[in-house]
């Protein structure tokens, strides 16, 4: 297995690490392809790190930042993931509105608008119904429940294989999420996991044998790297 993982002493310590690597695959990528593709992750625990991010003097012309799931509500929604990302960071640096690709949630209808940011995806990546293509890095957090993006235990979302961008769904409120199978493609996904209140879910995930609809975080094994970057609250235990 391709899994690296790093136990850092706090959530500081998590953060600069965090930072230090998607940093180190920002340069490679440019160097390499001419460009960066990153698609961000929502809740807690990235807030620092964007915010670092937002404080680094980088080629924002050629770094292009998707969304790995998004609550099915406005930007402006204090739980939008996308909104919470621009505060943090992307309305603090220079980078170019059309390198900004937001997930679609005014349809009205979930489906319309993952099925509309799929066709955006294609489009951008030129890759035709069916390709997985690669972004460069997926960074993924994971829930106390063991859900990574909108992968939630025990929801459709978790069966759909044969697509790029599905319907979530948590606690009957829809949520537009990548696949397991689009998140497996990239080049580099990188959990970044803090608090003791992952340490449960931790265990099953990296558990010889477990189940991966119950624990979802289970699904992610990406043909690049596969990071998990845990401060110590959460991963002690694994040592």
């Amino acid at each position: 297995m391709n899994r690296k993982v790093e136990i850092l002493p706090d959530q500081a310590a998590l953060i600069a690490r965090a930072k230090e690597l998607i940093l180190s695959k920002i340069n490679a990528a440019i160097e390499q392809r001419g460009r960066f593709t990153i698609a961000l992750s929502g809740g807690s625990t990235p807030k620092p790190l964007y915010e670092a991010i937002a404080t680094e003097n980088l080629p924002w012309d050629k770094i292009h930042v998707f969304w790995g799931d998004e609550r099915y509500v406005p930007s402006d929604h204090p739980d939008s993931n996308e909104g919470m990302a621009r505060r943090t960071w992307l309305d603090r640096v220079d980078i170019p509105a059309a390198n900004i690709h937001p997930m679609p949630t005014t349809e009205g209808d979930p489906a319309v608008s993952a099925a509309k940011y799929e066709q955006e995806l294609q489009e951008f990546f030129h890759c035709s119904p069916g390709e997985f293509p690669a972004l460069d890095v997926m960074l993924q957090g994971m829930g106390d429940d063991g859900h990574t993006a909108s992968l939630f235990p025990h929801t459709e979302a978790l069966k759909v294989s044969d697509r790029l961008v599905t319907v979530g769904n948590k606690d009957g409120n829809p949520r537009i999420t990548f696949t397991y199978p689009f998140i497996n493609a990239a080049r580099c996904v990188i959990f970044v996991v803090a608090g003791a209140n992952k340490k449960p879910a931790l265990a099953q995930v990296f558990a010889l044998q477990a189940d991966s609809f119950t624990y979802p975080s289970r699904l992610i094994q990406p043909q690049g790297e596969l990071w998990w970057l845990l401060d110590a609250a959460a991963g002690d235990e694994l040592k």
